[in-house]
């Protein structure tokens, strides 16, 4: 079965583009002009990826968000963003938002993100080996940014190996590290490795 994807722009011309893109890479695309009528499609049918656009008219793509419970939805939501909003992508990414896509589109980049996306999300949805303290209040792509932090990884190749800005990778390290009680990395490697709480 084709992975689906849901498109949510108010700006047709960018619906046609990114719908065309993905259905000649094989995915199955639905786009929506509107929070209202994606809304109403998630219920008939939770997509495999979603790129949801900020600005729109009503409700924006981080009232969405926050509508979707966004850091528990299952599929991967990347925030369609102008050069300008990068601010507004970082809330994003803490309501729950996967990454963003900066306008204009790369469209190499955009197929490959999103391929990675999909699939990483499939494998963390399939395997949860993390036992230490708090690993349970964990979203599944704050699981997939640890574990490259506890192999060494500095915020620049976590981001190359995940496919995501270093800057993304910064904002969902500040939220494992305040979420499991770590003060720094090392503190953060010693409570996943060992197994222990944070030092008092």
């Amino acid at each position: 079965m084709p992975s689906v994807i849901h498109i949510v722009d108010d700006d047709p011309a960018v619906r046609d583009a990114l719908s065309l893109l993905f259905e000649t890479e094989g995915f199955r695309v639905k786009s929506f002009a509107n929070a209202e009528e994606f809304l109403g499609g998630v219920e008939e049918e939770t997509p495999n990826c979603v790129l949801l656009d900020v600005h729109m008219p009503g409700r924006s793509g981080i009232d969405i968000l926050k509508s979707l419970n966004g850091e528990n939805f299952p599929a991967p939501i990347f925030i369609i963003s102008g050069q300008g909003d990068i601010p507004m992508a970082v809330e994003a990414i803490k309501s729950g938002a996967y990454d963003f896509i900066e306008k204009p589109f790369d469209v190499e980049s955009i197929i490959s993100r999103v391929r990675e996306a999909v699939s990483r999300t499939a494998q963390a949805s399939g395997a949860n080996t993390m036992t230490f303290p708090g690993a349970e209040t964990l979203t599944p792509r704050e699981r997939q940014v640890l574990t490259e932090i506890t192999a060494g990884s500095s915020n620049k190749e976590a981001g190359r190996n995940l496919k995501i800005s270093p800057r993304t990778v910064e904002v969902h390290r500040a939220r494992i590290m305040e979420k499991l009680g770590a003060r720094n990395a090392a503190d953060l490697v010693r409570i996943v490795l060992t197994g222990e709480p944070p030092a008092a």
